[in-house]
């Protein structure tokens, strides 16, 4: 079994995922990196981690892919022996406007479902059995204000959202005492995939009107997720909000 402390963080091979995973090896852990397409990004991630003072395992995995996910965990097991964090943060979504019914479609709502709130479920159940064998172990799902305000990407992106906003309590309650569960729910972030359909003048307008007129970067979020793992020995089943004041 690791002496150092074991994090897995899904979809860390880019943005937020990557920012979490090269600060919990910061922070003295070993991180499983995790990705679905992006081979050469997820392998940058973990020469971060290594730089950051952290061994690093890599899977590619779909996490909707229920046998896969299992499959990871047992490798994971087979390698650490334990895991003391988890953090959902794979997701995805199709920018649809939300008049657009038509086009919210139902191969659209299949995929967003199967990834923002299936797979954080499987992930988590497989991974129950190794995080009861670590220290002080915690599940932090990467949600979305989207789901609180209804106002995001598409309207089947705001409902899986707040799906996984509510299986967050819900999965609090059944782990616990041993096992923590929270969500933290950005608001934007300036990542790569928020450029793909937001130029720097929308972006500027969209938060203009916030408390704290700026997007969230990736380390921003990073942080709330270490603090939601390892900086609170008491919450659980909360929604933590970092969106410069946007919904309050």
């Amino acid at each position: 079994m690791s002496a150092r402390p074991v994090v897995l963080v899904t979809g860390s091979a880019t943005g937020v995922g990557r920012a979490t995973a090269v600060r919990f090896a910061r922070e003295g852990f070993n991180v499983v990196v995790n990705y679905s397409r992006s081979e050469a990004e997820a392998r940058e991630t973990c020469n971060l981690v290594a730089a950051a003072g952290g061994e690093s395992q890599l899977f590619a995995c779909d996490v909707s892919n229920t046998p896969a996910v299992e499959q990871m965990l047992a490798e994971i097991d087979a390698r650490w022996g334990k895991l003391d964090v988890l953090v959902n943060n794979a997701g995805t979504t199709f920018p649809v406007p939300h008049a657009n019914l038509d086009e919210m479609t139902e191969d659209k709502w299949d995929r967003i479902l199967n990834v923002n709130v299936k797979a954080p479920f499987f992930v988590t159940r497989a991974a129950v059995p190794l995080l009861r064998k670590g220290a002080n172990a915690a599940v932090v799902n990467v949600s979305s204000v989207a789901g609180l305000a209804g106002m995001g990407s598409s309207i089947a992106y705001c409902a899986s959202k707040g799906a996984l906003n509510t299986m967050t309590k819900s999965l609090a309650r059944v782990l616990a005492p041993e096992i923590r569960v929270n969500a933290v729910c950005p608001g934007p972030i300036d990542t790569r995939w928020l450029r793909t359909w937001m130029n720097e003048e929308q972006i500027q307008a969209f938060v203009a009107d916030y408390p704290i007129p700026r997007c969230a970067t990736p380390d921003d979020i990073a942080d709330t997720i270490y603090y939601l793992a390892r900086g609170t020995s008491l919450t659980t089943g909360q929604l933590l909000v970092v969106d410069g004041g946007r919904v309050m």
